[in-house]
């Protein structure tokens, strides 16, 4: 079973940046497709951004241009840089595989507040 650790939030002021990252545990993290999600409170999960195994990313239109998807495989990692960020990004943030996701982490808290 896969386990998933996503760390990198914190908080920060609307305009700021965070890069979070997410560590697969797991010999064949490579070969899937992995995606940054996020939930707010009161709302359901959302994709806002998606990697294929050979690095070719995807994003969710409130998130296009201002955030950044990569992975290194080599490391079982995949990250997402924030820049410019909006009060609507505050959100728990979770990484996993696209299909057939595997057990959810315990996500990274982001807040932009002023």
């Amino acid at each position: 079973q896969v386990q998933l650790v996503e760390s990198g939030g914190g908080l920060v002021q609307p305009g700021g940046s965070l890069r979070l990252s997410c560590a697969a545990s797991g010999s064949m993290f490579r070969i899937y497709a992995m995606g940054w999600y996020r939930q707010a409170p009161g709302e359901q999960r959302e994709l806002v951004a998606s990697i294929t195994s050979s690095g070719t990313p995807n994003y969710a239109d409130s998130v296009k241009g201002r955030f950044t998807i990569s992975r290194d495989n080599a490391k079982n990692t995949v990250s997402l840089q924030m820049n410019s960020l909006k009060f609507e990004d505050t959100a728990v943030y979770y990484c996993n595989r696209i299909s057939s996701p595997w057990s959810w982490g315990q996500g990274t808290q982001v807040t932009v507040s002023s």
